[in-house]
Formats: C-alpha cells, sequence, structure tokens
C-alpha cells in the first residue's frame, strides 16, 4: 500500500468532456445550514455538489432513490444517498446502478455490505491477525442471550449497519444490557456488543491513487476523558463541547502496526474509491484493536478525512477531484475497451 507520492490526480480532459455526472445525496439541494435531525451532513452534500459544480463536468442533482429506477441520461454516478431510512439502505444505490450497467463512485454492493456489516468486517479482521476487541452479535428476531457476551466493567452496544455513531449507547450490567439490544432491535436493527476500551479513535484514510490503496496521514480524536463515549450529536454538530480534539498521529510504534493491519485489512474490500480504517488506542496499555471500515465515509471538509487530505497536500476540491478521477479512470476506460472489442 502506498504511503508516499501522494500526488492529486487530475481529471483526465476526454472525461471532463464527455461524461456526464449523476450526485445523488438526501441533501443534495440543500442550501442553508444545519439541519435539525442530520446536522452538519445537509451542508456536507451541499458542498459536495458545489464542489462537484467546480470539475466543469455535465452535472445531474437527485435527491432520492427515484432517479434510478429507470436508467437516467448519464454516465457516472456519485453516490451519497447511504443512511435511507431503512435497513442496508447503503446497498440500493449500487445495486440499481448495477441493473443499469452505470459505473458509480465507491465499491460494488456486496463490498459495501460487508464493510458495513461490524461483525463480517470482524470476522475477516479475525482471519488475518488483525486485533479486534471481542464481540458478540444479536440478530433481529433471533433469541438474546446476553450471558454469551464477554465479561467487561462496561459494554459498549450498537446498531451493527450504523454509522456516526447512530444508535449507539452503553451499559455496566447484564440487565442494562439486555435492555439496550432490545432497543436496537426495535430500531430495525441488529446489535453489536463489545467490552468498552477506554482510549481514542486512530482513524487511517485510504483513498485509490495510480489504481493501488494510498494512506493518507492518520488522525487520532484524542479524548479529554477517554471514557467518554462518543455520540451520533456530537459527529453531527448538534451539540456543542465534544471534549476531543483531531490532529495528526505519528506515535512512530504505534502507527507502524495500524498501517501494518490497515494495508490487511484494505486488501480485503479491493476495489474501492476511498474508504476509513477505524482502531481504538488504550492509552494505558498501548493496545490497538480494530473498530470498524467506513467506506463511502463523510468527505466533508471540515471532517477528519479532509483535514488528513490536508496534511498530505491536497485541497479539498484536489481531494474530490482525485476520487472521481481514479474511479472514472478504473471502470470508464475499460468498459469502453470492452464495448469496442465486442
Amino acid at each position: 500500500m502506498k504511503t508516499t507520492d501522494l500526488v492529486p490526480t487530475r481529471m483526465p480532459d476526454h472525461l471532463r468532456e464527455t461524461q456526464r455526472l449523476l450526485f445523488i445525496a438526501k441533501h443534495a439541494r440543500w442550501t442553508g445550514g444545519l439541519h435539525p435531525d442530520d446536522g452538519n451532513h445537509a451542508p456536507y452534500h451541499r458542498e459536495m455538489r458545489e464542489t462537484l459544480e467546480g470539475l466543469g463536468m455535465a452535472l445531474s442533482i437527485a435527491d432520492s432513490y427515484a432517479a434510478l429506477f429507470d436508467r437516467p441520461a448519464v454516465d457516472f454516478v456519485f453516490p451519497l444517498l447511504n443512511r435511507g431510512g431503512f435497513f442496508n439502505s447503503e446497498m440500493l444505490v449500487p445495486l440499481l446502478c448495477n441493473q443499469h450497467g452505470l459505473p458509480y463512485l465507491g465499491a460494488s454492493p456486496i463490498v459495501r455490505g460487508l464493510s458495513d456489516d461490524k461483525h463480517l468486517t470482524k470476522l475477516e479482521a479475525a482471519a488475518r491477525g488483525v486485533p479486534t476487541a471481542p464481540w458478540v452479535l444479536f440478530r433481529r428476531g433471533a433469541p438474546v442471550d446476553v450471558s454469551r457476551c464477554p465479561p467487561a466493567r462496561r459494554w459498549v452496544i450498537k446498531p451493527n449497519n450504523s454509522s456516526a455513531s447512530w444508535g449507539v449507547r452503553d451499559a455496566h450490567d447484564r440487565t442494562q444490557l439486555a435492555q439496550a439490544v432490545v432497543e436496537i432491535h426495535a430500531l430495525d436493527h441488529d446489535a453489536i456488543v463489545e467490552p468498552f476500551i477506554d482510549g481514542s479513535d486512530i482513524e487511517v484514510p485510504v483513498i485509490t491513487l495510480r489504481s493501488e490503496p494510498a494512506m493518507l496521514p492518520m488522525m487520532i480524536f484524542e479524548q479529554a476523558d477517554p471514557t467518554q463515549l462518543r455520540s451520533y450529536q456530537e459527529k453531527r454538530d448538534l451539540v456543542g463541547n465534544v471534549g476531543y480534539s483531531t490532529k495528526r498521529f505519528d506515535d512512530p510504534f504505534i502507527a507502524g502496526r495500524v498501517a501494518d493491519y490497515t494495508a490487511r485489512m484494505a486488501d480485503i474490500f479491493r476495489p474501492f474509491d476511498y474508504g476509513r480504517f477505524e482502531f481504538r488506542v488504550d492509552h494505558a496499555t498501548g493496545d490497538v484493536r480494530l473498530l470498524e471500515v467506513n467506506l463511502n465515509c463523510n468527505l466533508w471538509s471540515e471532517k477528519l478525512f479532509s483535514r488528513s487530505a490536508v496534511v498530505a497536500g491536497f485541497t479539498h476540491a484536489e481531494l474530490i477531484e482525485t476520487i472521481v478521477a481514479e474511479s472514472m479512470i478504473r471502470q470508464i476506460a475499460p468498459a469502453a475497451a470492452r464495448r469496442d472489442a465486442a
């Protein structure tokens, strides 16, 4: 995996001049500030629309799956309609694109499902010697026996397919634990349980460069209180006083292990265009464990992925152009060659 030569990719002129791009996101037409429920996701989608407009390509905008029920008059799809309000919604846009033979940014539906299912990601990690916290999965409709959960002073319970800590909660005894699992099932999600690790999250953004996965600089959410459970409201800027700072992570010993683990995990999901590989470090012991893999993660200029790109020397516009250009180069040129050969 590349860790040097992080040079932005420019959109080739022949693609800029011929390809029609569809941007599909819940708040693709948003013009205001924070959304009352989705918080900073709305200005994030607005910013992405404006950034894609700056590419100088023919651009269409959509904010619902209906835009793909029939084949649209476009050549490539940039999907940010991940949380569609129903279980496994992150797979629908790629599936619809596959139905129409449309190239799209991200990863295939089966790979998206593999990465979004925290349990399956952990199984992949275990098979490759990447440490994770012990865990138990409770699928909806299956028996809930919390005696199966590993012993702990405190557990974290979360929807198995959620993002941005949506639905996350904790428990300090098995009665609370059982109730938390029931509450997550009531949200129409499977529940995953693991011991809470006091510490901070290390984040590794990965993009494609010259057809190979490339790590951007590692970042850390350094928590003032390592026992704090970060919430959806914090991540969406719906509350103040978040209690952590974001900065580059440069501990050479731990960073070396994290880079190795990231390379092992990234190989599982190839080809993918961008993703964030998340680890938890226990500051007291130095232990590092994989938390999850977040493909099609947040690219807002105010969030960690883009801040890491700035450290690497990318502007936000260069980051987005690189991700889109690399994906188009990967998919459109081979498709054209296959059509010519036929």
